[in-house]
């Protein structure tokens, strides 16, 4: 993780550094500018400095003040390109290949970071033949500050699509911005400005935190450079303490239970997928299992999947390793030469370490070992051994988490940057603090319109999708409770939430099917960026709930043509309850673009909620257009 504090004269005060013309990393070749929009260009030089700007016919002169910061207004352009920025100072800068087309800045932490190089196994086509030099992304660099707002990225580069660049691009924001260009065929710019794990309050300025008094007084620990070096290295040292003490007293280490002819009947059983079975679940197991290959797989190309892991795993075949990951989320995939599989027994061994969770292999994922024709499954009974029983990893501080520190470092530096809108994925960690979401949320987006200058700058949120199992069980849930602190947003103008509850997967954080997410986000921006007519841009949203006697009545907003139960069944996942709010379930049924809602409760139904849980029961509620309904709990009037 790169930290702000060597930069700190560079990046805050770049005019010291330098004492000739300094253009920001955004304004590179390559970049997309914003259409029909003014055009800011900025930059640094020495102070003074006489500094000449032109673009296409347009030339202006201006003077850098006496701290060597400078700016211009250019005209407003269409799409097209391509043009060449010159500036003349004391040297001389060409920026080449501009276009100008949308911006987008697109945001949130790691379902917004997850990358296509980590979706190649699902859109394949995609990401061996993409071929879009007008779609372009800039990676902002992951960086904190908690000194004040940068000017300045580090690093960065516009990088167009091609089958060599994809796998570094945004899933979500690609996709997106796949829909915009083939439907306009403008040039789409993407701002690449995300970070797993982040919460929202990271991301917020430090004047606009100040309502949120323990955010604020974390943000004032964390000026203190002194603190945050005891910090990391209080990490650092804990984590090299525990790994050494692990790898020193494995005794698998040695390579011994990788191979093919090592005796492991002594060793326990256990089922694959599932979860191992120790009164000291920390430390390090080794898991190995004999499978029998056919002839017709030799010699070829084949892919060992073994699901999810956790926490971290190296996986050897026949005493080969053939991939290693570090931490649990991510899909194992391994790919296998054309010379590791053997016909007949073939060894697998896995080298699990469990630092802060129950060891355990994520049930329902893939665990086969596949050739373009033939398959081997991989779960039932494997072998395994604990090696070393340890503590978990003692609890650890993530600086770069902290408090307005990527708000300074990775969206301060944006501001002079005219964009078209913002896509906002984010959410999961804050989960344990689900109810004062909205208010948080609804303050990054005011504080970033104040950024941007942009009063009416469009925000769109991906709501939470569906996670964690399922449960008949009526509970409180953190997950829908922030869902709804999402959909608050909407009493912001210009705002507007994609409804992701069918498109999650219980047993992964990060869900593979971006393309869906992507599409519904598209179809929002076309009236709420684009100013078209689209009916039901989003799924239906229950705007008002009325005690009829013996039924509550819901009624939908974006249900034009009416609501539709999705498998022809019955309307499931409908709760009520009175002001206790102790919920049962309910009957339900449609009727047009409202919803009767009824079951007997001793007292008057207060309450009414639908699909409120981590992960409901399979949604089947929808619109006309195919849109689920969003998940919501409601009072009665």
């Amino acid at each position: 993780m790169k930290k702000i504090f060597p930069f700190f004269s560079l990046l805050l005060f770049p005019f010291l550094s330098f004492s000739q013309i300094k253009l920001p990393r955004l304004i590179s070749n390559g970049i997309i500018f914003q259409r029909n929009q003014d055009l800011k260009i900025w930059g640094w030089a020495s102070p003074l400095e006489h500094i000449i700007v032109s673009l296409g016919n347009e030339r202006i002169e201006t003077k850098a003040d006496e701290k060597g910061n400078w700016k211009v207004n250019l005209k407003s352009r269409s799409a097209g390109g391509p043009y060449i920025l010159s500036l003349k100072g004391k040297n001389e800068i060409d920026i080449k290949d501009i276009y100008f087309g949308d911006v987008f800045l697109c945001s949130g932490q790691s379902n917004m970071q997850l990358w296509m190089g980590r979706l190649k196994y699902i859109y394949p086509k995609e990401v061996e033949s993409a071929n879009y030099p007008l779609i372009r992304q800039f990676k902002v660099p992951n960086e904190y500050s908690f000194l004040g707002p940068n000017v300045d990225f580090s690093e960065g580069i516009w990088t167009p699509v091609n089958s060599k660049t994809i796998p570094d691009f945004s899933g979500v924001a690609y996709f997106f911005a796949k829909e915009l260009f083939q439907k306009y065929q403008v040039p789409i710019g993407i701002i690449n400005s995300s970070l797993g794990g982040s919460p929202i309050e990271s991301w917020i300025s430090e004047a606009s935190l100040k309502p949120f008094p323990n955010a604020y007084q974390e943000l004032n620990q964390f000026k203190n450079e002194k603190l945050i070096q005891e910090i990391e290295l209080h990490n650092q040292t804990q984590n090299k303490l525990w790994y050494q003490f692990t790898s020193a007293f494995d005794i698998g280490n040695d390579k011994r239970f990788v191979k093919a002819q090592f005796e492991d009947n002594k060793w326990a059983n256990t089922l694959v997928p599932g979860r191992i079975d120790s009164k000291s679940p920390f430390g390090v197991y080794w898991l190995r299992k004999k499978v029998i290959v056919p002839a017709s797989m030799v010699g070829k190309n084949a892919l060992l999947e073994l699901g999810r892991i956790a926490d971290a795993d190296s996986v050897f075949v026949n005493g080969e390793l053939v991939g290693t990951t570090s931490y649990q989320y991510p899909p194992r995939r391994y790919p296998l030469g054309s010379s590791i599989l053997k016909s007949g027994e073939n060894t697998i061994a896995i080298r699990l370490i469990s630092s802060g969770t129950s060891p355990e292999l994520i049930a329902g994922k893939r665990y086969e070992l596949t050739t373009i024709s033939d398959t081997v499954s991989l779960a039932g009974s494997w072998k395994y051994f604990q090696s070393v029983t340890s503590n978990a990893i003692p609890s650890q501080t993530t600086v770069r988490w902290k408090p307005t520190g990527l708000y300074n470092a990775m969206i301060a530096p944006l501001q002079n940057l005219s964009i078209k809108a913002v896509l906002w994925y984010q959410g999961e960690s804050n989960v344990n603090n689900a109810n004062q979401y909205g208010d948080l949320l609804k303050s990054m987006v005011l504080d970033w319109r104040n950024t941007f200058n942009r009063p009416n700058l469009p925000f769109i949120i991906a709501q939470l999708p569906n996670y964690l199992p399922s449960t008949i069980e009526l509970k409180e849930s953190a997950w829908a409770t922030l869902r709804q602190q999402q959909l608050s947003i909407l009493t912001l103008p210009f705002t507007c939430v994609s409804n992701n509850i069918d498109l999650g997967d219980w047993n992964d954080i990060h869900p593979e099917n971006k393309l869906d997410v992507a599409k519904r986000l598209a179809r929002i921006a076309y009236p709420l960026v684009y100013g078209e007519t689209v009916a039901d841009a989003t799924g239906p949203i229950c705007s008002k709930a009325e005690n009829k006697g013996n039924y509550i009545l819901l009624t939908f907003s974006n249900a034009q043509n009416g609501l539709q139960i999705f498998d022809n069944r019955v309307v499931k996942n409908f709760a009520i309850a009175g002001n206790d709010k102790k919920f049962i379930w309910a009957s339900a049924d449609i009727q047009g673009n409202k919803i009767r809602v009824w079951n007997s409760l001793p007292t008057e139904v207060k309450f009414v909620r639908y699909a409120w849980a981590d992960n409901p029961m399979p949604v089947n509620v929808y619109n006309q257009i195919g849109l689920p309904a969003f998940p919501f709990e409601i009072e009665v009037h």
